[in-house]
């Protein structure tokens, strides 16, 4: 294990996060969006989208692995941080708004509007945010726990 390992787990969660609250704020802004990609010759609202994570080291045969070793080199070592593996689009169907007036409204006067719910993604936009933060201070811990340590070998 590197004396950075810490580091780069705690990065991999912060670039995680970060796009997590990028992909919200994309959601945010989309939110009266009706015309949102070209599919087959029509226009569709826009679709919420979703950041999948998921731990570099996905098999469990890896920790069990590493856990059994003797070397103090590999002891301890727990995982390897998060990947973004993918951003999946929300297949909730499309609200539906009577508009008459809308350009996108159909012969009865509705408007698909975009699957996206701001409550839903504020409380999501809170969750990356606080873990965000908390991996920003494991970050500073860990940082200043080799601080001191490159101290103590003055």
């Amino acid at each position: 294990m590197s004396m950075f390992h810490g580091l780069n787990i705690t990065a991999s969660a912060l670039t995680a996060q970060r796009l997590r609250m990028d992909i919200i704020s994309s959601n945010m802004s989309n939110v009266d969006t009706t015309r949102g990609k070209f599919v087959d010759g029509e226009w569709q609202p826009y679709r919420r989208k979703m950041v999948v994570v998921q731990p570099n080291e996905t098999k469990f045969s890896s920790y069990l692995n590493t856990a059994m070793k003797t070397s103090t080199t590999q002891a301890g070592a727990v995982g390897n941080g998060v990947k973004v593996t993918k951003i999946a689009e929300d297949q909730t169907p499309f609200k539906l708004v009577y508009n008459p007036e809308h350009p996108d409204a159909d012969e009865d006067g509705y408007v698909q509007m975009p699957n996206v719910d701001p409550l839903k993604e504020m409380v999501d936009l809170m969750s990356a945010t606080r873990s965000y933060e908390a991996n920003v201070t494991v970050f500073n811990a860990n940082k200043n726990m080799l601080m001191k340590a490159l101290e103590i070998g003055r």
